[in-house]
C-alpha cells in the first residue's frame, strides 16, 4: 500500500453516492469537493441553510455543479437524522465526519442529551442505521467513522455517559470520539457476522487545522482557551487538506478492508500521509462494543434489524 497516498490515488468515483456529514466546512468540505471532483454525486450535510448554500457556491466553482447537491441535517436532533434517512436513495459511501469539540456543559442535544456525545456519536450512529438498508443494497459500500488522537484520553463512563456528574468540555470531546472508534469496529463486526458486503472504516485527521478547535469553545463565550487555540492551531497543525486525506482513504482505496484505521503516518500520528494504524485497545474489546451498542440503541431507538 502506497505510503504517501494523496488526493491523485482517489479512483474514479462515477456512478457512486455519497454523503458526508459536516460537509459545508473543514475537512468535509475537502472530503465532498475531492470526491465530486473524482464523479461521485456528493451530499453535502449541514446543519446551517445559509453556511450550507455559501459552501456549495464554493464547491461548485471547483467540482461538476451537477456533482453535488446540498441536505439539511443537524446531528443534534434525532427529528432531523431521520428526515434525512427518508430523503436520500441508496449511497454507496457514508462519511460520518461533522462533529463539535470542547463545548459548555449547559450546551445539550434537542433529545437532552450530551452536546459531544449526542453529535458526534449518537448522531452518527442513529444515521448510520437509517441508512444502513440502502447501504446493503450497494456491493462494496462504506462507511468511514472519523474519530481523534483525542480519543486516547478517552473512557465511556458507561455509569455516568452523560457526564452529569463530572463534566468537562474536554473529557467529553475524548469519550465521543473513542466512542467513534468503538463503533467502527463494532459495526464492522456485526456486518461480517451477517456477510454483509459493507466495509466498516475508521479514520482520524490528526492535529489539522480546521474551526473545530475554536468554534465549541466560543459556544462558552470565547475566552482564553478559545483565543489561544484560534491562535496557536495554524501555527503548529497540518493544512486541513493533509488532514482530509485519511478519510478519503478510508473511503475510496480499493485496498482498505472493513475494520481497518487510517490516519497520519508521522510521529504521534499528529501529521503526514496516511497510512493504516490500529485503533485503541477499547475499541477491539467485544464486550465494550456491544454495551455501547446496546445503550445507543435504546437511546436513539435505531435498532439495525438488518444485523440482529
Amino acid at each position: 500500500m502506497a505510503q504517501h497516498w494523496t488526493e491523485a490515488d482517489i479512483p474514479d468515483q462515477t456512478g457512486r453516492t455519497a454523503l458526508v456529514t459536516g460537509g459545508n466546512t473543514g475537512l468535509g468540505f475537502l472530503e465532498a469537493l475531492n470526491l465530486a471532483k473524482r464523479g461521485a454525486h456528493v451530499y453535502v450535510a449541514a446543519r446551517n441553510p445559509e453556511r450550507g448554500q455559501a459552501a456549495l457556491a464554493k464547491l461548485r466553482q471547483q467540482a461538476p455543479p451537477e456533482n453535488l447537491e446540498l441536505v439539511s441535517l443537524d446531528l443534534a436532533d434525532l427529528d432531523s437524522v431521520r428526515k434525512l434517512a427518508t430523503e436520500l436513495p441508496a449511497l454507496d459511501l457514508l462519511l460520518n465526519n461533522a462533529g463539535v469539540m470542547a463545548v459548555p456543559r449547559r450546551h445539550t442535544t434537542k433529545q437532552g442529551f450530551e452536546l459531544q456525545l449526542g453529535t458526534n456519536h449518537l448522531g452518527h450512529f442513529a444515521l448510520t442505521g437509517l441508512l444502513l438498508p440502502g447501504l446493503l443494497s450497494k456491493p462494496g459500500s462504506r462507511v468511514v467513522s472519523v474519530s481523534s488522537i483525542a480519543a486516547r484520553m478517552g473512557r465511556i463512563n458507561f455509569d455516568d455517559l452523560q457526564l452529569e456528574r463530572g463534566y468537562g468540555a474536554n473529557v467529553a470531546y475524548s469519550q465521543s470520539k473513542l466512542a467513534n472508534s468503538i463503533f467502527a469496529v463494532e459495526l464492522d463486526r456485526r456486518l461480517r457476522a451477517v456477510g454483509a458486503d459493507v466495509a466498516s472504516i475508521g479514520a482520524h485527521p490528526g492535529y489539522s487545522a480546521t474551526e473545530l478547535q475554536y468554534s465549541g469553545p466560543q459556544l462558552g463565550g470565547g475566552g482564553l482557551y478559545a483565543q489561544f487555540m484560534k491562535i496557536v492551531t495554524p501555527l503548529i497543525a497540518q493544512p486541513a487538506a493533509r488532514g482530509a486525506l485519511p478519510i478519503l482513504r478510508a473511503a475510496v482505496d480499493p485496498n482498505a478492508r472493513g475494520g481497518e484505521y487510517y490516519g497520519p503516518n508521522g510521529p504521534g500520528n499528529v501529521r503526514g500521509y496516511p497510512v493504516a494504524q490500529s485503533f485503541l485497545k477499547p475499541a477491539y474489546d467485544p464486550e465494550v462494543g456491544r454495551r455501547l451498542w446496546e445503550v445507543s440503541a435504546d437511546l436513539t431507538d435505531v435498532t439495525y434489524p438488518e444485523l440482529s
